[in-house]
């Protein structure tokens, strides 16, 4: 225990030491931005206006203790906080870029009474050593606002959402996420509309994080209608899906690839030849998406990881077991994501595209079982989702009612001729 405590200081005198002098120059020429704080304001679960208030990001070369020291804490004291904080927070893991506040007291050295982490937009890591030292990880409110929106093709749907200033997320989840089984989007026409009933997330009320979630959309494509309503049939497993007015599952089994952006660049082919093994035939039971390293990896349905390892020309791969008919695997990732006994969900991002294992480039070998078999999952008539039971039909269709009279009473454009864009808000949590 005593070797312990030693290293933690060693570790944080270390880096004390090989920061000063830098970091004296850095104080000089660009201070810690200190704030007034309107009055009354709470943040973090503090009132600042009790506080002087200074806020920065991690810079390279900082550490905890770096940050405390020339904010006028002594080495002792650091020490202590550090030992105290250690179950609750890795004083190792700041992150360059990431933004921190310190809450000074309003004496005449400004003395540091606690320090805020935000590793992320919505969490944040509080080390409290004002009278007591204690440490703890909380998460800033969360609101989601629902909206509706309308609008009509003229080239394509991203560009009819950005004339409006709507996000282009909406874009990518009707597309990509509800209509990609029953509408091409690559195909849309001159006059097709649509309207939508999505959810925006708020952090702190006023931080906006993007689209969260479309809970029903109409698109009419080609004088043709498209409802589609959000629907959660398992919820221990937290599984939503879309479905339409009849209840029929819009989407099917298997996404048709594993990437979002990417390639296909080598089919499956029994009798593939190779000039580098002199045009023998060398069989590929595989389908290749090139995309760059990096590229998330997404499961392309439901199931169990059954394999997660690295292994010879396959490098870093993940196996599936979707059910006892169709199992998947993805090749060459340069990191996986997922552990053997994992459950995934379509979409689900499983690993990241790499070069390991016998490879020219970077992609991501997607293989497909068949009962026991390899099989080209573009030659297969691949199933649709698994219906609604008869159970939750009944419970579904009466669920959508209210919605669906939502959706219909919203008007386009063209029916509201004094109204550019038809929008309203709704606090929703």
């Amino acid at each position: 225990m005593q070797s312990k405590k030693l290293l933690i200081a060693l570790l944080i005198f270390t880096s004390i030491l090989s920061c000063k002098d830098d970091e004296k120059e850095k104080i000089e020429e660009v201070p810690l931005q200190t704030f007034v704080e309107p009055e009354g304001i709470k943040e973090f679960g503090f009132n600042l206006n009790d506080y002087i208030v200074k806020r920065d990001t991690i810079k390279s070369g900082d550490s905890f203790g770096v940050i405390l020291e020339r904010n006028n804490l002594g080495y002792p004291k650091i020490f202590q906080i550090a030992e105290r904080a250690k179950d609750t927070f890795d004083i190792t893991k700041l992150q360059v870029g990431k933004p921190y506040t310190l809450l000074c007291a309003k004496d005449s050295i400004q003395t540091p009474r606690c320090f805020i982490y935000q590793p992320n937009k919505e969490e944040y890591v509080v080390v409290n050593f004002h009278d007591s030292i204690h440490a703890y990880t909380s998460r800033k409110p969360i609101k989601y606002v629902e909206k509706v929106a309308t609008g009509t093709i003229s080239s394509n749907i991203s560009e009819a959402l950005e004339e409006q200033g709507l996000s282009p997320r909406l874009a990518f989840k009707m597309a990509d996420e509800i209509y990609a089984w029953t509408i091409d989007f690559r195909r849309l026409q001159p006059g097709d509309r649509f309207k939508v009933i999505y959810t925006d997330k708020y952090i702190d009320d006023s931080i906006y994080a993007g689209v969260h979630n479309i809970k029903a959309a109409f698109f009419e494509h080609n004088k043709e209608p498209f409802y589609a309503f959000q629907f959660e049939t398992d919820s221990t497993k937290g599984i939503k899906d879309y479905f339409n007015e009849e209840a029929k599952n819009l989407r099917r089994a298997f996404l048709k690839m594993p990437v979002k952006y990417g390639r296909l660049s080598s089919r499956y082919n029994l009798k593939r030849r190779i000039a580098y093994y002199g045009y023998k035939i060398r069989p590929h039971k595989g389908t290749d998406f090139a995309a760059p390293v990096g590229t998330e990896i997404m499961a392309t349905a439901n199931g169990t990881v059954t394999e997660s390892r690295r292994k010879g020309g396959n490098g870093n791969y993940v196996k599936i077991r979707h059910n006892a008919t169709y199992s998947t695997q993805y090749l060459h990732m340069s990191r996986r994501k997922v552990k053997v006994g994992d459950y995934v969900k379509q979409g689900d991002v499983i690993g990241w595209v790499g070069m390991t294992g016998n490879t020219g480039g970077p992609h991501v070998c997607y293989r497909f079982w068949k009962n026991g078999k390899q099989v080209d999952p573009f030659r297969e008539k691949l199933p649709e989702a698994e219906p609604i039971s008869d159970s939750l039909k009944v419970r579904y269709l009466e669920y959508i009612k209210p919605i669906r009279t939502q959706l219909d009473n919203i008007l386009f454009e063209e029916q509201e001729p004094e109204i550019e864009l038809a929008i309203e808000d709704d606090i929703i949590s």
